[in-house]
């Protein structure tokens, strides 16, 4: 059982919780012990992906990442010694090549299993790992403090960190200088995004004065194109419709571990708790249900429910709901804006877990 599971339980619920009224608190020690992967991708390895025989960028990612894990071997460090993460033909090209991975694809074609099966596969010591989203290393760097971030993750091997996304300058400078500094250290570098490295940023901000930033990013790592559609969607019936309220409500008085909100208080809570600590949010619980769901009405609200969202996901919770589908959770202009793969993502996640919610009734 991972770190993250174990420590966020805290213990049976006895009926329907209502997390909007939840105050979670996170130790700053419990985010960096928390750096592994999901409980989804606990399991997960090369040999369980399954690549799509019609999209061959699959199959050439696999081959090139369980290479990328061979290389971070006893011994090796990035860019030292004999054992680096390249061949030795490789590492004398000049310019050398990046010693980071960045798998860049679609939402839904398997990128997070990949990434998860590398950090299984890196035989190096698990505290020696680490693994998380983009948003959870923004939020260890405001819990810890650069200079502590930077001393703490220049003792790993192996860096991963899932759904690589640049939503303000901010974050452009804090994360080039971050992961800057941690490969001069020596620390392998591995990521996973919707949007080419030297795009990042693109209809967020003005990427363009900010080039520099994405540019040093962007050499950190040599890409990896990953084809294909949603696997989520592949074969799978339509996402179920919404329940009725009555409906929800007894299933959550009736369900072991169940939490119960409107949707409308449950986003002004998330309004109030750090996202950092939507994963404690959750602890204990093993479904949710909402009522009331309907369209989310700014685009800062928006943003905190597909952090929601991952969480959920991450922790395959199901979700059990009434009012408007999820897929029309965001309107048109948000669909269509600078953050409309975030949205997509949100909207395909929790489509998922309505699924397994009606497959569990």
């Amino acid at each position: 059982m991972s770190t993250r599971t174990t420590q966020e339980s805290p213990g049976p619920i006895s009926g329907p919780v209502a997390l909007s009224a939840r105050e979670p608190r996170v130790a700053p020690e419990r985010l960096v012990a928390e750096l592994v992967p999901p409980l989804r991708f606990e399991t997960v390895r090369f040999d369980t992906y399954l690549p799509d025989p019609k999209q061959p960028s699959q199959g050439a990612a696999v081959k090139a990442l369980d290479a990328f894990a061979s290389g971070l071997g006893e011994g090796a460090r990035a860019g030292t010694g004999r054992g680096g993460l390249w061949p030795r033909r490789a590492r004398r090209r000049q310019p050398p090549e990046p010693r980071g991975i960045y798998l860049d694809g679609g939402y839904g074609v398997g990128k997070t299993h990949l990434l998860a099966s590398l950090w299984h596969a890196a035989p190096v010591p698990r505290e020696a790992k680490a693994f998380g989203t983009f948003v959870e290393l923004t939020n260890l760097v405001g819990a810890l403090g650069f200079r502590r971030t930077v001393d703490t993750l220049a003792g790993h091997r192996l860096l991963c960190i899932d759904e690589f996304e640049l939503d303000d300058p901010g974050d452009t400078v804090l994360i080039s200088s971050l992961l800057g500094q941690l490969a001069a250290r020596g620390v392998a570098l591995a990521a996973t995004s919707n949007t080419l490295p030297g795009r990042l940023g693109e209809g967020r901000f003005a990427a363009a004065d900010f080039l520099r930033e994405i540019q040093g990013l962007a050499a950190h790592f040599r890409t990896l194109r990953i084809d294909g559609e949603d696997y989520r969607h592949r074969g799978l019936p339509r996402a179920p419709e919404p329940r009725p309220e009555e409906e929800v409500i007894r299933v959550a008085h009736a369900t072991p571990g169940a939490s119960l909100d409107a949707f409308g208080p449950l986003l002004d809570h998330l309004r109030r708790v750090h996202p950092s600590r939507y994963g404690a949010l959750l602890g204990g619980v093993e479904t949710v249900c909402l009522t009331g769901v309907r369209p989310v009405p700014d685009q800062a609200t928006a943003l905190r429910l597909v952090v929601l969202a991952d969480r959920l996901y991450d922790r395959e919770i199901p979700v059990l709901a009434s009012g408007v589908p999820f897929d029309r959770l965001f309107g048109e202009e948000m669909l269509n804006g600078g953050y409309r793969k975030k949205y997509h993502r949100a909207v395909s996640r929790l489509t998922a877990l309505a699924r397994d919610a009606a497959a569990a009734a």
